[in-house]
């Protein structure tokens, strides 16, 4: 093995995880946003 074989396949690694990180908080915000959708209409509701 080479360290051109080994330095590729740290950057797929590095991408894996990078998409990985952005759909984490991807889904954070939206799960923020169905949350507050849910105690807005809780609030008018009343």
């Amino acid at each position: 093995m080479n360290d051109e074989e080994m330095e590729t396949r740290q950057q797929r690694r590095d991408k894996r995880l990078q998409k990985k990180k952005e759909r984490m908080a991807k889904h954070g915000k939206n799960l923020a946003k169905v949350y507050m959708d849910a105690i807005l209409k809780r609030l008018r509701g009343k």
